[in-house]
């Protein structure tokens, strides 16, 4: 019986070991394919495919597996660095016969980051042909399209251009008739944040801000889409839109206007491709280069010169993955790029409309101390840099826009929900003792007193007082001056340049040469390299999951409902602002007005907000 006894257990010992030598090869296996790049000799002749099924950002998200299966991952999102480096890549390499944008998947992107994937796709145009296909274009889209050598459009779709702007939603009666009420500090009569939280409509200093600023980005839009198509009746499509299509047929009067060159449906436009570069492996469909292999084969600097430092959407406490700039994750990028004694100049690129004071000033410091030990700091502002945002930029040495850039936003608030009166409604009621003025503050379920809103406020104005006086010593401003353009207001990168609020018009590539004189190397032989957190195996494998280019997922791709998502994400993002005052900074310098890169959350009922705010 020993014996036997015995022998199970060598037996079950070497089943546990094949079973662990057999995990080990397996997630070894896994890994390799994760992390191993095509080699760019295997890529053949073709089109190059830019099938966009999400938006362009400055710094992707991550997913997790556990959020793939909730069915939470955020939607598909391309780096611009990586689409201009595509793009650059494609114009000299002759196995690129063409360049395709596919644009019915296409979300969207901020102006800057699609004037810059325009530009790219420029270059390509000028040594070969790019081609456009959507069922139907908006502004963003066409925005891109716009730069094709020809644009193709459905006989079924339109091109419909709004222009920025539109409603957003005020939270005040909603608040009234539950009870909560809104404990709000602030500083700057345009910081206009709050709002929906205090007021039922837009103020009229906020309505004359917003009028302002989104009058600027149309005609930036309306520049560089001219400039790209200067043969069509562009102003006379947008001025009277319902005169333009009188005929019935939207498509033909986008044709007629000389907003597209050519009506046809997607198998007709990839006959046509097919005949440009050859034909493909599926019937009706034309040799394809996949963007997500094309990218890996032509993968950014591992080591340079100057490191390129990202905030990327909102700024909060601690640590975050990407697309969030978590104030501890991006301090301790700088520390060690610092203690590394590699880089000789850093470039700080931010699109971000700000968020946590505290963590905006901790990566600011964290820059400070770069530039203490000689190591010079430019700033790239991209498609925004407001608020938070602007705070982290008054480390750099340099600061540098783009005309439709949004910054500015210089001003401080801070937002307190309690439910004494929802309680009340209910027969809740609260009762105590205390020892101090501050005793239990903030009450969130008794309501918070005079002590507490008076120190609180005067909290959001030291703040505030600090803003300014980082301005005026960065910028060489007078505190006065700062003050009088500050006030949270939100300007344009050219207002901007104009009130001495940035140095100049420049793109992170101007950026980067511009670290470069200031370290006293070679702007054209200099290399950046940009220094982000890895993602973990658990996100690699996530983004694995998530799929390639070749994506079957069935989704109506008419014009009208690429607008109503659109707008279903806005919702989104605006219920997620109501939630985030639950769980961030209580004290925040952030900007209303500015979009934020990173995907909305899925919209939730903002009775589901407010019980969670009760309920935490």
């Amino acid at each position: 019986m020993r014996l036997v006894r015995g022998a199970w257990k060598i037996l079950v010992g070497v089943k546990d070991g094949l079973v662990l030598l057999f995990m080990l090869l397996f997630f070894g296996a896994l890994y390799t394919g994760l992390t191993a790049r095509p080699n760019a000799k295997s890529i053949g002749d073709g089109a190059l495919v830019l099938d966009f099924k999400g938006s362009i950002v400055e710094q992707p998200q991550v997913a997790s597996p556990s959020e793939l299966l909730s069915g939470r991952a955020p939607t598909r999102q391309y780096r611009l660095s990586d689409m201009i480096r595509a793009l650059d890549a494609a114009a000299v390499d002759d196995r690129v016969k063409a360049v395709v944008l596919d644009l019915d998947g296409f979300t969207g992107g901020g102006q800057v980051s699609l004037s810059d994937v325009g530009e790219a796709l420029d270059r390509v145009r000028a040594k070969k042909k790019v081609y456009a296909f959507a069922t139907g274009y908006s502004d963003d889209s066409y925005q891109l399209a716009a730069h094709a050598s020809e644009i193709w459009l459905d006989p079924m779709g339109l091109a419909l251009f709004q222009g920025p702007g539109g409603s957003r939603l005020y939270y005040k009666g909603l608040i009234d008739k539950l009870g909560v009420n809104a404990h709000v500090y602030r500083v700057g009569k345009y910081k206009s944040f709050v709002e929906p939280y205090t007021r039922t409509d837009q103020s009229p200093e906020a309505k004359a801000a917003s009028e302002a600023l989104t009058a600027s980005l149309w005609q930036g839009w309306q520049a560089d889409v001219a400039k790209a198509r200067p043969n069509a009746k562009l102003a006379a499509y947008i001025g009277d839109p319902v005169a333009a299509t009188s005929g019935g047929d939207l498509a033909q009067s986008a044709l007629a206007s000389g907003i597209v060159d050519k009506l046809g449906d997607r198998d007709a436009f990839n006959r046509m491709i097919a005949a440009q570069v050859g034909p493909g492996k599926r019937n009706m469909d034309f040799a394809k280069i996949e963007l997500s292999p094309w990218i890996a084969a032509h993968p950014t600097v591992r080591s340079g010169d100057i490191g390129i430092v990202t905030v990327a959407g909102s700024i909060v406490d601690g640590q975050a993955d990407p697309g969030t700039a978590g104030g501890d994750t991006i301090t301790k990028i700088i520390n060690r790029a610092v203690a590394s004694e590699d880089y000789k100049a850093l470039v700080l690129r931010v699109d971000s409309p700000g968020g946590s004071a505290l963590a905006s000033e901790k990566i600011r410091l964290a820059l400070m101390q770069a530039k203490a030990k000689k190591i010079p700091v430019v700033v790239s502002m991209g498609n925004v840099a407001a608020s938070g945002g602007y705070w982290v930029a008054m480390a750099g040495d340099r600061v540098f826009a783009e005309p439709t850039t949004i910054t500015g936003s210089i001003g401080v608030f801070g937002i307190i929900p309690t439910f004494e009166t929802a309680l009340a409604k209910v027969g809740v009621t609260s009762d105590g003792v205390t020892t101090t003025p501050l005793s239990g503050q903030p009450d969130i379920i008794g309501g918070t007193n005079a002590a507490f809103d008076t120190i609180i406020q005067k909290s959001v104005e030291s703040t505030y007082g600090k803003f300014l006086t980082l301005v005026s010593g960065a910028r060489k401003l007078p505190v006065a001056k700062v003050d009088e353009i500050a006030q949270g207001r939100v300007w344009d990168g050219g207002t901007a340049r104009q009130l001495g609020l940035v140095d100049g018009f420049g793109g992170i590539n101007d950026a980067v040469a511009e670290a470069a004189k200031l370290a006293k190397l070679d702007p054209a032989t200099v290399k950046a390299v940009y220094l982000e957190k890895p993602p973990s195996f658990a996100q690699a494998f996530a983004a694995m999951l998530m799929g390639g280019d070749d994506d079957d997922a069935q989704q109506a791709t008419d014009l009208l409902s690429t607008l109503g998502r659109a707008r279903l994400a806005l919702l989104g993002q605006a219920v997620a602002d109501a939630k985030s005052l639950a769980t961030g900074s209580a004290v925040q310098v952030r900007c209303l007005e500015c979009p934020v890169s990173a995907a909305p959350v899925a919209p939730q009922s903002l009775t589901q907000i407010f019980v969670g705010w009760i309920t935490r």
